[in-house]
């Protein structure tokens, strides 16, 4: 390959950040304020800078587009977009590593350098609409990888604060994979898998009866799995 064949690209970070309100799974949006795809929507994201991973990018658009600090969430790869024509608005060819941001009761959303705007908005609403760019198929992607990680993973409890009930646990399935379950059975598998929850010996009281608190345990992964 001769040096004129290499690719010289672009490369940006792009965040699915997902968390939970009033009991319906959010997806945080940005109205773009850039020249390329201005004033339409779109996930958080932007150019990595000069010394920067693409890691340290997503975390740095996080906060300075939807006023998301790094601490308050859970940042890991979803993956790399690379189709040659994905960004058809800007003269050279751009690369998006993208990432999945999990993190429970965050505040709203503050528009930042980039954004016109930013919102939370419902996820079953936010797929039907026209993103800019390939944000469509990522945030798909950024949802799926979410729904699949609760069958294998303990990545459930990043949803909750530090205390909670087994049918709260139980509503974050149900408002990620949109489907009701069996509470007792849900109860039982949770229960039953070593390490998924703890026992903190405390109840939480209120109109009907006591139910017992809980924090996430050591385990990262279920074995046996959870399954839709």
């Amino acid at each position: 390959m001769t040096t004129p064949d290499r690719l010289i690209a672009w490369v940006a970070a792009d965040i699915v950040a997902l968390t939970l309100r009033g009991g319906a799974l959010h997806v945080a949006l940005v109205k773009r304020k850039a020249a390329a795809a201005r004033g339409q929507w779109a996930l958080p994201g932007g150019f990595l800078l000069q010394g920067e991973s693409a890691e340290v990018a997503a975390a740095r658009e996080l906060e300075e587009e939807v006023g998301l600090g790094r601490a308050e969430v859970r940042l890991e790869q979803l993956g790399t977009y690379s189709a040659p024509k994905r960004d058809t608005e800007h003269s050279r060819r751009v690369i998006s590593v993208a990432y999945l941001a999990l993190a429970a009761n965050l505040p709203e959303t503050v528009a930042g350098t980039d954004a016109g705007e930013a919102s939370w908005v419902p996820v079953d609403k936010a797929v039907k609409r026209r993103l800019a760019f390939d944000h469509p198929q990522i945030l798909r992607d950024g949802v799926e990888r979410a729904r699949a990680k609760l069958e294998y993973s303990t990545i459930a409890t990043s949803f909750l604060d530090g205390e909670f009930t087994i049918s709260e646990l139980r509503a974050v399935y149900e408002a990620v994979w949109g489907a009701r379950l069996d509470a007792a059975n849900f109860h039982r598998k949770v229960t039953g898998t070593p390490g998924f929850v703890e026992a903190t010996g405390e109840m939480r009281r209120g109109r009907g009866r006591p139910a017992a608190l809980f924090t996430a345990g050591s385990a990262q992964s279920l074995n046996p799995p959870l399954t839709r």
